[in-house]
This record gives structure tokens, sequence and C-alpha cells, in this order.
């Protein structure tokens, strides 16, 4: 059995989604378009797209970007010991409740420093065998809709494995036909699909 990957802990949430935070050296798991998870009690997890990576600055780093020469040291520093976290925003995409997936809104969202973890192979492949999800990335018209759904359906992809060439075709086939009335966004999602490599 593999090792979860914790990737940050809860800043706030609602309904729709959330927002993690961790330190950066921590960055290297959580990646724009990663499937995540966050495990409550009793069964229940919330499943969310990573949409956003954003690092907040502070008063020392706006010194340090006037500076002259920065030196590694202060850098590494900066970059490892600072408490600046990075947050990462997601979207809500679905939940499972006693070992069963539901491409709905979550019920009640995770709570202020619950743990957040990156899905695993076997979770991806689980949550994404149907494509319910996918309205929820097409509707929400405050992320880069066309950029996350190539980044996700590249990465679950991979996840599959030897019938992710099938997965992806058939992904993309319902991406079309859920954008059938929406020319540019579709223009958006395709352009963006063929930017992905196979």
């Amino acid at each position: 059995m593999t090792q979860a990957i914790e990737i940050g802990r809860l800043l706030r949430a609602g309904t729709t989604g959330f927002i993690a935070g961790c330190r950066v050296n921590q960055l290297n798991a959580p990646s724009f378009g990663a499937l995540v998870r966050a495990p409550l009690e009793n069964g229940y997890q919330i499943f969310g797209i990573i949409y956003d990576i954003h690092i907040e600055d502070d008063g020392l780093v706006r010194q340090l970007v006037t500076a002259d020469h920065v030196s590694e040291e202060v850098m590494r520093d900066n970059r490892e010991r600072r408490i600046v976290p990075v947050e990462m925003s997601v979207l809500a995409v679905g939940y499972e409740q006693d070992g069963k997936i539901y491409h709905l809104l979550p019920p009640r969202p995770p709570l202020s420093l619950d743990v957040i973890y990156l899905c695993d192979d076997k979770d991806i492949a689980r949550f994404t065998e149907k494509f319910g999800y996918f309205r929820h990335m097409i509707n929400n018209k405050d992320i880069p809709v066309g950029e996350v759904i190539a980044a996700h359906l590249q990465q679950a992809s991979s996840a599959r494995g030897v019938e992710s060439g099938m997965w992806k075709e058939a992904a993309t086939h319902e991406v079309i036909a859920l954008l059938r009335d929406d020319y540019p966004t579709l223009m958006s999602v395709l352009g963006a699909l063929s930017d992905v490599s196979v």
C-alpha cells in the first residue's frame, strides 16, 4: 500500500471549495489540476481539484526583491524556514460516503486544519470512473476552465495506466458534449487539450 502524501491543511472552506495551506518546502507534491481529498470521519471524504496555487508575500520578501544582491543562504532561509504559507485553491467536485462516490457538492465542508492529501492512482481511478464531476469545472466561471480540465485529464489519464488512451478519449468526448452550447469555452478547452502531450 502506498503512503498517503499530505499536501497541507485547510485554511478556510465552503460548500463549493476550499483553500489549503502548506509550507514552501512541501510544494513538490501538489500541482495545478491535481485531484486531492480531505478525509473526515465515518467513511466520509471530500474530493477536489486544485485550480490555483499562489504564494503570499510578507514585509521581508518585499524588501528582498528590491535588494541588489540576495545571497543563496537568505534565499534558502526564506524558502525553507519562513512560515508564510503557499495557498492552494481547490474546487469541490464530489465526495465519498460509506465507500460510495458521489459527483455532487459535499453535504458539509471540511473544517479548519483538516489534513488535505494528494490522491494516489487508485483514488484517481475510482473517482474518475464516471464523468459527472466535469460539470463542476465547466460551470465555474471563476477558474481557468480550459487549463484546469487539460491539466486534470493529463494527470488522471496517466494514473489509469494501460487504459489511459481510451479513458482520455471518452473524457474528451464528454467535455465536448457538455460544452456543445458554449462555443467560446469549448474552443478554450480544446485549445488547452491540444497542448497536452499524450
